[in-house]
Protein backbone atom coordinates (compact mmCIF):
# COMPACT_ATOMS: atom_id res chain seq x y z
CA UNK A 1 0.00 0.00 0.00
CA UNK A 2 1.38 3.46 -0.93
CA UNK A 3 2.73 5.48 2.01
CA UNK A 4 0.19 8.27 1.36
CA UNK A 5 -2.70 5.82 1.76
CA UNK A 6 -1.21 4.43 4.96
CA UNK A 7 -0.92 7.94 6.40
CA UNK A 8 -4.52 8.70 5.45
CA UNK A 9 -5.74 5.53 7.15
CA UNK A 10 -3.64 6.30 10.24
CA UNK A 11 -5.05 9.81 10.56
CA UNK A 12 -8.59 8.48 10.05
CA UNK A 13 -8.17 5.91 12.80
CA UNK A 14 -6.89 8.57 15.20
CA UNK A 15 -9.71 10.99 14.44
CA UNK A 16 -12.60 8.52 14.37
CA UNK A 17 -12.92 7.98 18.15
CA UNK A 18 -13.34 11.74 18.67
CA UNK A 19 -16.38 11.97 16.38
CA UNK A 20 -19.70 11.43 18.12
CA UNK A 21 -22.51 10.44 15.80
CA UNK A 22 -25.99 11.29 17.02
CA UNK A 23 -28.53 8.60 16.21
CA UNK A 24 -31.85 9.22 14.51
CA UNK A 25 -33.82 8.60 17.73
CA UNK A 26 -36.23 11.36 18.68
CA UNK A 27 -35.85 13.88 21.45
CA UNK A 28 -36.91 12.35 24.73
CA UNK A 29 -37.52 13.08 28.41
CA UNK A 30 -34.68 12.12 30.73
CA UNK A 31 -32.07 12.44 27.97
CA UNK A 32 -29.36 13.45 30.49
CA UNK A 33 -30.39 10.99 33.23
CA UNK A 34 -27.17 8.99 32.92
CA UNK A 35 -24.50 11.47 31.81
CA UNK A 36 -25.76 14.48 33.80
CA UNK A 37 -28.59 13.41 36.11
CA UNK A 38 -28.72 16.78 37.89
CA UNK A 39 -29.00 18.82 34.69
CA UNK A 40 -32.62 19.90 35.11
CA UNK A 41 -32.13 20.60 38.82
CA UNK A 42 -29.14 22.82 38.04
CA UNK A 43 -31.07 24.77 35.42
CA UNK A 44 -34.01 25.38 37.73
CA UNK A 45 -31.78 26.43 40.62
CA UNK A 46 -30.10 29.10 38.48
CA UNK A 47 -33.47 30.26 37.19
CA UNK A 48 -34.74 30.59 40.77
CA UNK A 49 -31.79 32.81 41.65
CA UNK A 50 -32.33 34.89 38.54
CA UNK A 51 -36.00 35.33 39.44
CA UNK A 52 -35.09 36.57 42.92
CA UNK A 53 -32.52 39.02 41.51
CA UNK A 54 -34.79 40.39 38.79
CA UNK A 55 -38.26 38.91 38.15
CA UNK A 56 -38.32 40.28 34.60
CA UNK A 57 -35.28 38.22 33.63
CA UNK A 58 -37.12 34.89 33.63
CA UNK A 59 -39.74 36.27 31.23
CA UNK A 60 -36.92 37.38 28.96
CA UNK A 61 -35.31 33.93 29.02
CA UNK A 62 -38.67 32.24 28.35
CA UNK A 63 -38.93 34.16 25.06
CA UNK A 64 -35.63 32.67 23.93
CA UNK A 65 -37.41 29.47 22.92
CA UNK A 66 -39.61 31.37 20.45
CA UNK A 67 -36.76 33.38 18.95
CA UNK A 68 -34.49 30.34 18.74
CA UNK A 69 -36.85 27.65 17.48
CA UNK A 70 -38.49 29.68 14.71
CA UNK A 71 -35.12 30.52 13.12
CA UNK A 72 -33.71 27.27 11.69
CA UNK A 73 -34.94 25.14 14.56
CA UNK A 74 -34.16 24.88 18.28
CA UNK A 75 -30.39 24.92 18.02
CA UNK A 76 -29.13 27.73 20.26
CA UNK A 77 -28.18 29.84 17.22
CA UNK A 78 -29.65 33.00 18.77
CA UNK A 79 -27.08 32.81 21.60
CA UNK A 80 -24.06 33.16 19.30
CA UNK A 81 -22.20 36.48 19.35
CA UNK A 82 -21.17 38.10 16.07
CA UNK A 83 -17.76 37.23 14.66
CA UNK A 84 -15.67 38.87 11.92
CA UNK A 85 -17.14 36.35 9.46
CA UNK A 86 -20.68 35.92 10.82
CA UNK A 87 -23.54 38.28 11.59
CA UNK A 88 -25.53 36.52 14.29
CA UNK A 89 -29.13 36.91 15.38
CA UNK A 90 -28.72 39.09 18.48
CA UNK A 91 -28.80 42.31 16.47
CA UNK A 92 -31.62 41.23 14.14
CA UNK A 93 -34.64 43.51 13.90
CA UNK A 94 -36.72 41.35 16.23
CA UNK A 95 -33.99 40.87 18.83
CA UNK A 96 -31.97 44.08 19.11
CA UNK A 97 -32.91 46.14 22.18
CA UNK A 98 -35.57 43.52 22.85
CA UNK A 99 -34.07 40.21 23.92
CA UNK A 100 -32.08 40.43 27.14
CA UNK A 101 -30.82 38.32 30.08
CA UNK A 102 -28.34 36.30 28.01
CA UNK A 103 -26.21 36.28 31.15
CA UNK A 104 -28.71 33.93 32.81
CA UNK A 105 -27.98 31.30 30.16
CA UNK A 106 -24.26 31.95 30.65
CA UNK A 107 -24.69 31.27 34.38
CA UNK A 108 -26.61 28.06 33.69
CA UNK A 109 -24.01 26.85 31.20
CA UNK A 110 -21.15 27.58 33.60
CA UNK A 111 -22.86 25.55 36.35
CA UNK A 112 -23.52 22.64 33.98
CA UNK A 113 -19.98 22.66 32.60
CA UNK A 114 -18.61 22.49 36.13
CA UNK A 115 -20.79 19.48 36.92
CA UNK A 116 -20.91 17.71 33.53
CA UNK A 117 -18.45 19.24 31.06
CA UNK A 118 -19.31 18.91 27.39
CA UNK A 119 -22.63 17.15 27.93
CA UNK A 120 -25.60 19.56 27.95
CA UNK A 121 -26.30 21.64 24.86
CA UNK A 122 -27.17 25.32 24.93
CA UNK A 123 -30.21 24.52 22.80
CA UNK A 124 -31.51 22.23 25.54
CA UNK A 125 -30.73 24.87 28.18
CA UNK A 126 -33.13 27.22 26.37
CA UNK A 127 -35.87 24.59 26.41
CA UNK A 128 -35.41 23.78 30.09
CA UNK A 129 -35.08 27.41 31.16
CA UNK A 130 -38.20 28.43 29.22
CA UNK A 131 -40.20 25.72 30.97
CA UNK A 132 -38.80 26.79 34.34
CA UNK A 133 -39.64 30.46 33.71
CA UNK A 134 -43.29 29.49 33.33
CA UNK A 135 -43.34 27.16 36.32
CA UNK A 136 -41.56 29.61 38.62
CA UNK A 137 -44.10 32.35 37.89
CA UNK A 138 -47.17 30.28 38.68
CA UNK A 139 -47.77 28.61 35.34
CA UNK A 140 -47.80 24.92 34.39
CA UNK A 141 -44.84 22.61 34.75
CA UNK A 142 -44.12 19.85 32.24
CA UNK A 143 -41.64 17.20 31.17
CA UNK A 144 -39.43 18.48 28.37
CA UNK A 145 -37.94 16.44 25.54
CA UNK A 146 -34.17 16.87 25.31
CA UNK A 147 -31.23 15.82 23.15
CA UNK A 148 -30.71 18.81 20.83
CA UNK A 149 -27.42 19.91 19.34
CA UNK A 150 -26.05 23.44 19.12
CA UNK A 151 -25.72 25.08 15.73
CA UNK A 152 -22.32 25.85 14.27
CA UNK A 153 -23.43 29.23 12.97
CA UNK A 154 -26.24 31.81 13.04
CA UNK A 155 -27.94 34.06 10.50
CA UNK A 156 -29.15 37.59 11.09
CA UNK A 157 -30.76 37.55 7.65
CA UNK A 158 -32.83 34.48 8.52
CA UNK A 159 -33.95 36.05 11.80
CA UNK A 160 -34.96 39.26 10.02
CA UNK A 161 -36.91 37.33 7.40
CA UNK A 162 -38.73 35.00 9.79
CA UNK A 163 -39.53 36.70 13.09
CA UNK A 164 -42.73 38.80 13.14
CA UNK A 165 -42.97 42.51 13.89
CA UNK A 166 -44.98 43.91 16.83
CA UNK A 167 -47.12 45.44 14.06
CA UNK A 168 -48.06 42.00 12.73
CA UNK A 169 -51.74 41.20 12.42
CA UNK A 170 -53.45 37.88 13.07
CA UNK A 171 -53.35 36.83 9.40
CA UNK A 172 -49.57 37.30 9.25
CA UNK A 173 -49.12 35.39 12.49
CA UNK A 174 -51.36 32.52 11.36
CA UNK A 175 -49.37 32.20 8.14
CA UNK A 176 -46.08 32.21 10.08
CA UNK A 177 -47.19 29.51 12.52
CA UNK A 178 -48.60 27.42 9.69
CA UNK A 179 -45.11 27.29 8.13
CA UNK A 180 -44.03 25.33 11.19
CA UNK A 181 -47.08 23.08 11.37
CA UNK A 182 -48.42 25.05 14.32
CA UNK A 183 -52.18 25.62 14.39
CA UNK A 184 -54.30 28.69 15.08
CA UNK A 185 -54.90 27.27 18.55
CA UNK A 186 -51.13 26.94 19.05
CA UNK A 187 -50.67 30.55 17.96
CA UNK A 188 -53.16 31.93 20.49
CA UNK A 189 -52.04 29.67 23.33
CA UNK A 190 -48.35 30.44 22.76
CA UNK A 191 -49.09 34.16 22.55
CA UNK A 192 -50.03 33.71 26.19
CA UNK A 193 -46.28 33.80 26.86
CA UNK A 194 -46.94 37.54 27.11
CA UNK A 195 -48.63 36.79 30.40
CA UNK A 196 -45.29 37.72 31.99
CA UNK A 197 -42.80 40.43 31.19
CA UNK A 198 -42.71 43.87 29.62
CA UNK A 199 -42.70 45.49 26.18
CA UNK A 200 -41.05 48.66 24.88
CA UNK A 201 -42.70 51.92 23.88
CA UNK A 202 -40.92 51.45 20.54
CA UNK A 203 -43.28 48.58 19.81
CA UNK A 204 -46.49 50.57 20.31
CA UNK A 205 -45.78 54.14 19.16
CA UNK A 206 -47.53 53.55 15.84
CA UNK A 207 -50.58 52.15 17.67
CA UNK A 208 -50.87 55.26 19.75
CA UNK A 209 -50.18 57.92 17.15
CA UNK A 210 -50.44 56.58 13.61
CA UNK A 211 -52.28 53.24 13.33
CA UNK A 212 -52.36 52.11 9.69
CA UNK A 213 -51.12 55.54 8.60
CA UNK A 214 -54.24 57.33 9.85
CA UNK A 215 -52.49 59.69 12.23
CA UNK A 216 -54.83 58.35 14.92
CA UNK A 217 -54.62 55.68 17.63
CA UNK A 218 -55.72 52.10 17.20
CA UNK A 219 -59.50 52.14 17.79
CA UNK A 220 -59.26 48.70 19.43
CA UNK A 221 -57.47 50.17 22.46
CA UNK A 222 -59.72 50.69 25.47
CA UNK A 223 -59.96 54.51 25.96
CA UNK A 224 -58.84 54.40 29.59
CA UNK A 225 -55.97 52.09 28.73
CA UNK A 226 -55.01 54.40 25.87
CA UNK A 227 -54.60 57.25 28.34
CA UNK A 228 -52.34 55.04 30.45
CA UNK A 229 -50.24 54.31 27.38
CA UNK A 230 -50.08 58.00 26.44
CA UNK A 231 -48.65 58.72 29.89
CA UNK A 232 -46.16 55.87 29.58
CA UNK A 233 -45.15 56.61 25.99
CA UNK A 234 -45.53 60.29 25.05
CA UNK A 235 -44.24 61.32 21.64
CA UNK A 236 -40.89 62.47 23.06
CA UNK A 237 -40.33 59.34 25.17
CA UNK A 238 -37.17 57.26 25.26
CA UNK A 239 -38.63 54.40 23.26
CA UNK A 240 -36.78 51.82 25.34
CA UNK A 241 -39.08 52.64 28.27
CA UNK A 242 -41.11 49.53 29.07
CA UNK A 243 -44.66 48.77 30.13
CA UNK A 244 -46.34 45.64 31.44
CA UNK A 245 -47.60 43.19 28.84
CA UNK A 246 -50.60 42.45 31.03
CA UNK A 247 -51.97 43.49 34.42
CA UNK A 248 -50.07 40.71 36.28
CA UNK A 249 -46.61 40.82 34.65
CA UNK A 250 -44.82 38.61 37.18
CA UNK A 251 -47.57 35.96 37.34
CA UNK A 252 -48.15 33.44 34.58
CA UNK A 253 -51.94 33.23 34.38
CA UNK A 254 -54.80 33.95 31.95
CA UNK A 255 -54.95 37.68 32.75
CA UNK A 256 -53.36 38.36 29.37
CA UNK A 257 -56.47 37.03 27.61
CA UNK A 258 -58.81 38.89 29.93
CA UNK A 259 -56.93 42.06 29.02
CA UNK A 260 -57.31 41.36 25.29
CA UNK A 261 -61.09 40.96 25.69
CA UNK A 262 -61.14 44.29 27.54
CA UNK A 263 -59.15 46.06 24.80
CA UNK A 264 -56.06 46.30 27.01
CA UNK A 265 -53.59 44.38 24.87
CA UNK A 266 -50.20 46.09 24.88
CA UNK A 267 -48.95 45.04 21.45
CA UNK A 268 -50.83 45.26 18.17
CA UNK A 269 -49.90 41.63 17.54
CA UNK A 270 -51.63 40.77 20.83
CA UNK A 271 -54.87 42.74 20.47
CA UNK A 272 -55.36 41.61 16.89
CA UNK A 273 -55.89 38.08 18.24
CA UNK A 274 -59.15 39.27 19.79
CA UNK A 275 -60.35 41.38 16.87
CA UNK A 276 -59.79 38.64 14.25
CA UNK A 277 -62.55 35.99 14.00
CA UNK A 278 -60.32 32.91 13.56
CA UNK A 279 -58.39 33.66 16.75
CA UNK A 280 -60.93 35.48 18.92
CA UNK A 281 -62.75 32.29 19.94
CA UNK A 282 -59.58 30.96 21.57
CA UNK A 283 -58.93 34.29 23.29
CA UNK A 284 -62.43 34.17 24.78
CA UNK A 285 -61.99 30.53 25.80
CA UNK A 286 -58.68 31.12 27.56
CA UNK A 287 -59.96 34.28 29.26
CA UNK A 288 -62.57 32.11 30.97
CA UNK A 289 -60.70 28.83 31.42
CA UNK A 290 -57.13 29.08 32.72
CA UNK A 291 -56.71 25.30 32.90
CA UNK A 292 -57.50 24.99 29.19
CA UNK A 293 -54.98 27.70 28.42
CA UNK A 294 -52.31 25.95 30.47
CA UNK A 295 -52.92 22.62 28.71
CA UNK A 296 -52.80 24.14 25.24
CA UNK A 297 -49.76 26.26 26.09
CA UNK A 298 -47.78 23.19 27.17
CA UNK A 299 -48.83 21.34 24.03
CA UNK A 300 -47.69 24.28 21.89
CA UNK A 301 -44.35 24.61 23.67
CA UNK A 302 -43.63 20.92 23.15
CA UNK A 303 -44.52 21.12 19.46
CA UNK A 304 -42.41 24.23 18.98
CA UNK A 305 -39.54 22.58 20.86
CA UNK A 306 -39.49 19.76 18.31
CA UNK A 307 -38.60 22.09 15.43
CA UNK A 308 -35.24 20.98 14.05
CA UNK A 309 -33.26 21.79 10.92
CA UNK A 310 -31.33 18.52 10.60
CA UNK A 311 -28.07 20.44 10.21
CA UNK A 312 -24.79 19.29 11.79
CA UNK A 313 -24.26 20.48 15.35
CA UNK A 314 -22.14 20.26 18.46
CA UNK A 315 -22.23 20.68 22.23
CA UNK A 316 -20.84 24.17 22.79
CA UNK A 317 -18.60 24.80 25.75
CA UNK A 318 -19.60 28.47 25.72
CA UNK A 319 -23.09 29.31 24.49
CA UNK A 320 -21.88 32.54 22.88
CA UNK A 321 -19.17 30.95 20.75
CA UNK A 322 -19.08 27.90 18.48
CA UNK A 323 -16.37 25.39 19.30
CA UNK A 324 -13.24 25.16 17.19
CA UNK A 325 -14.09 23.81 13.75
CA UNK A 326 -11.72 20.86 14.16
CA UNK A 327 -13.17 17.40 13.86
CA UNK A 328 -12.46 16.41 17.43
CA UNK A 329 -15.03 18.97 18.65
CA UNK A 330 -17.61 18.47 15.94
CA UNK A 331 -20.68 16.37 16.55
CA UNK A 332 -21.99 15.19 13.20
CA UNK A 333 -25.76 14.92 12.99
CA UNK A 334 -27.12 12.75 10.19
CA UNK A 335 -29.59 14.48 7.92
CA UNK A 336 -32.10 11.69 8.45
CA UNK A 337 -32.44 12.53 12.14
CA UNK A 338 -35.60 14.42 11.31
CA UNK A 339 -37.30 11.26 10.07
CA UNK A 340 -38.05 10.23 13.63
CA UNK A 341 -40.85 12.38 15.12
CA UNK A 342 -39.21 15.73 14.36
CA UNK A 343 -40.79 18.62 12.54
CA UNK A 344 -38.61 19.82 9.67
CA UNK A 345 -38.42 23.53 8.95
Amino acid sequence: MPRSQLMTMFVFLIILPHIALVSSSSLRPGYYSERCPDAEIIVRDVMKRAFVREPRSVASVMRFQFHDCFVNGCDGSMLLDDTPTMLGEKLSLSNINSLRSYEVVDEIKEALEEKCPGVVSCADIIIMASRDAVALTGGPDWEVRLGRLDSLTASREDADNIMPSPRANATTLIDLFDRFNLSVKDLVALSGSHSIGEGRCFSIMFRLYNQSGTGKPDPAINPMFREELYNLCPLNVDQNVTGNLDATPTLFDNQYFKDLVAGRGFLNSDETLFTFPRTSKFVRLYSKDQDEFFRDFVEGMLKMGDLQSGRPGEIRRNCRVANSATVDHLVAEPQNRMESNHKSI
